[in-house]
């Protein structure tokens, strides 16, 4: 079975082949970022724009790649939803005029779901096993610009969320506080850039803690805290600590990531933690993992971490393999949660 994915949920159009065993037979994605970063965040009348401009090319680029044409494919999963309205509705009826055209079954696919199935790719350009179905349950944290949230996932499409973030996500915390700091867009990669020459103990940022436990998040007051400290200081003392601030400030992100999810591996013995989205290429949270012991902790390629088709893909396929299909009405929703895809196979 080799499933076309087309994924548009924000500012990355997206395309790509994957066959049944998760090898990917092709990937193709086009960035936007050139086009927001003069705004420092995303427009979402541009992302949808440019998605219109570029969604075809990106899919036939894919299917070329993969020595194929749009008969040659079993299915054509698509992103519908969570996400940015206007972008989702672009790879939505686009998938769905595809799948009415070729008479290929459509299969909808949970951009969260795609995020936890990139760790099951098979990179042909790569050397990283990755996982198999003998590796669950997976405790799944789910990292990026708009989502952080821990999913244990007990077996193929079955989703239960363990905790989430109560305010803003981890990624648009680190773009956020970048933003204010002019150090443009998107943040994450500017901020690993230039903390990566500072000292992350220089200022103890605050965390917060949940007086019943559990396993959510909470980032805006760290956010506020960032913000005012560097309020507090003179030019002269931030353009002379700004890397020690910068690492300081990341460093409290992480370590809010990496706690939460080591104490829920911890409790629940899953047989791997993955972890996954756009803020599981940083590499201090990278590290912070590598330095545990407690449970296996898998990240996919680094290509496999931001928005990709391959992911929608390989989660078609797992759709597909049970039968689930989609009616030529299907609609975007962008609040979609991952719990909401959860199957009972």
């Amino acid at each position: 079975m080799r499933i076309l994915g087309i994924e548009t949920s924000c500012d990355d159009t997206a395309a790509a082949v994957v066959d049944d065993t998760g090898l990917v037979l092709s990937s193709v994605i086009s960035s936007q970022d050139s086009f927001h970063q003069k705004y420092n965040g995303i427009v979402p009348e541009i992302a949808s724009r440019r998605h219109t401009a570029t969604i075809i090319a990106s899919v036939d680029e894919a299917l070329f790649q993969a020595g194929m044409r749009i008969k040659d494919v079993d299915g054509i999963a698509v992103t519908y939803g969570p996400g940015l309205i206007g972008s989702l509705l672009v790879g939505v009826e686009t998938a769905k005029g595809l799948a009415y055209a070729s008479g290929k079954p459509l299969i909808p696919v949970n951009h969260l779901e795609g995020h936890v199935m990139a760790s099951f790719l098979r990179d042909p350009g790569s050397d990283l096993q990755p996982l198999t179905g003998d590796d669950f349950p997976v405790l799944a944290l789910i990292v990026s610009g708009g989502h952080t949230e821990l999913v244990y996932v007990d077996r193929w499409l079955h989703y239960r969320v363990l905790g989430a973030t109560r305010d803003d996500a981890a990624g648009e915390t680190l773009d956020k506080f970048a933003k204010y700091l002019g150090l443009g867009y998107p943040g994450g990669p500017v901020v690993q850039k230039i903390g990566a020459t500072g000292d992350p103990s220089y200022h103890s940022f605050p965390r917060v803690t949940f007086s019943r436990g559990g396993y959510e998040f909470s980032f805006s007051g760290l956010k506020t805290a960032g913000i005012n400290y560097v309020k507090s200081l003179t030019s002269e003392e931030l353009k002379a600590h700004l890397p020690d601030i910068v690492a300081s400030f990341e460093s409290a992100v992480v370590g809010e990531l990496a706690g939460k999810s080591l104490r829920a591996a911890r409790d629940l013995s899953p047989r791997t933690l993955t972890v996954v989205g756009g803020v599981a290429a940083n590499k201090r949270l990278r590290d912070s993992f590598a330095r545990t012991g407690d449970v296996r902790v898998y990240f996919p390629p680094m290509k496999y971490c931001t928005d990709n088709g391959a992911m929608i893909a390989y989660a078609g396929t797992r759709r597909a393999m049970l039968g689930v299909r989609a009616a030529i009405d299907l609609d975007a929703c962008s609040s979609l949660g991952i719990e909401d895809s959860s199957l009972n196979t």
